[in-house]
């Protein structure tokens, strides 16, 4: 089996949307690790039809 080191293997991904007055950005964390996270603008993330 190959491991690569960008593989997730979490079951704790949650995604969500912050509104703030600067707008709004759709962030994806892993709850079960500090800083594991990343997020943009919710007009540029993909729609869940586009990920199929």
């Amino acid at each position: 089996m190959v491991t690569h080191s960008h593989t997730m293997t979490s079951d704790t991904i949650v995604g969500s949307i912050d509104s703030s007055d600067s707008g709004a950005e759709y962030v994806i964390a892993d709850i079960s690790a500090d800083g594991a996270w990343l997020s943009m603008q919710a007009d540029d993330a993909p729609t869940l039809p586009a990920w199929r």
